[in-house]
């Protein structure tokens, strides 16, 4: 397998290190992707953490466009981290974890915001942080703002954790401006875990979408997607599930677009690979389209790309309860379960796999 080659249809960046994907948002007829990115080191510690940022109106054909965040700013100056967007009276805002070290050398997790007319050349609010944990319901991980409007309020789920409890929280703030905040309470948690990650939440129809990653106590992580009820600030899922399975996946993000799409779009491969090969392999998958459809959650490529989609691959293997992903070197992914329809994507290293119309996905490093 020549990891060196870059993959053909998967998202990657000229040079530098790609993990999360941010800002997903549809902005003056086009789709813009920003992303963390180290820009001059093929892996995540070389330097401060920034946004690259790339646009385009059909997810084939990319622009890559200049550098959106840099860590230049008192209140960022350890890193510009996972966020979110959302356009307002056109405007694009970007709201975004901002790390920075006190004089004592600790390092403080807060919230800040940049904003455009262009949607390429971002001004940082001068008052930024706009949020910083003042209360004991989360912890030092409180990061990666998740911003929607509803009605006539914003709202801001930001991920922490309860060391003392084990649990992975999010946390809501609620605004009428955009910058002045007003914490709400704990959304919603997750039992036996160190924190949360990279929330998404939206409305979408008469329901709540709202999905993330988590960490739990054993090191392990998985991504929920869920979709219920949002009231006197908590959510409550009628539908929760795991749609992608990995093994190399983590911090989807989930944006409504012009046509009331939910669209994900998850990095892969992880931080298994980090410092592995030459340079990182990293990339973000197919942008998947989330469904509901006989009260279960499906993730299936968008119809712009599902042109690609092939029926088999060498790789993948049917069996009689389910089918493999047969990998060189590494562990191959075993799926049991019924499998009525199957569509795949080779793109050098990276293997995408859609079962039963998307209700389960695997992305895969070969």
């Amino acid at each position: 397998m020549d990891y060196m080659k870059k993959p053909t249809y998967h998202f990657c960046t000229p040079k530098g290190w790609i993990n999360d994907p941010n800002g997903l948002v549809y902005f003056n007829g086009e789709y813009h992707v920003f992303y963390q990115h180290s820009p001059n080191f093929e892996d995540s510690k070389g330097e401060p953490m920034h946004w690259g940022h790339a646009k385009t109106k059909d997810f084939l054909n990319w622009e890559h466009l200049p550098l959106a965040l840099c860590p230049d700013k008192p209140f960022d100056c350890d890193g510009c981290w996972s966020g979110t967007a959302i356009v307002k009276d056109d405007t694009l805002y970007l709201y975004y974890a901002s790390i920075v070290k006190t004089p004592e050398g600790k390092v403080g997790q807060a919230i800040s915001v940049a904003y455009s007319k262009d949607g390429v050349n971002f001004e940082k609010y001068k008052k930024n942080p706009i949020i910083s944990l003042d209360h004991s319901d989360g912890s030092p991980n409180f990061r990666d703002p998740a911003i929607a409007q509803i009605n006539d309020k914003f709202y801001c789920v930001i991920a922490s954790g309860h060391p003392e409890n084990i649990k992975g929280r999010l946390l809501v703030y609620e605004s009428e401006n955009m910058f002045d905040w007003d914490y709400k309470g704990i959304m919603y948690e997750w039992d036996k875990c160190k924190y949360a990650e990279c929330p998404s939440f939206m409305k979408t129809g008469n329901k709540y979408l709202l999905a993330a990653s988590a960490v739990t106590i054993e090191d392990t992580r998985f991504f929920s997607i869920m979709l219920g009820d949002f009231e006197n600030n908590k959510f409550t899922p009628d539908i929760s599930d795991e749609i992608d399975r990995g093994p190399d996946q983590y911090a989807g993000q989930i944006f409504i677009d012009d046509k009331q799409r939910a669209i994900l779009i998850s990095w892969i491969p992880g931080w298994h690979y980090e410092g592995v090969f030459q340079k990182d392999i990293g990339c973000l998958s197919l942008p998947r389209e989330i469904i509901v459809k006989d009260g279960k959650i499906h993730a299936y490529p968008v119809e712009e790309v599902q042109h690609l989609l092939k029926d088999s691959d060498p790789a993948v293997k049917i069996t009689d309860d389910g089918l493999i992903i047969e990998r060189s070197g590494k562990e191959d992914v075993v799926y049991q379960g019924p499998v009525e329809d199957v569509k795949i994507l080779r793109d050098e290293y990276v293997l995408e796999v859609f079962i039963n119309k998307g209700q389960v996905n695997y992305s895969v490093i070969l």
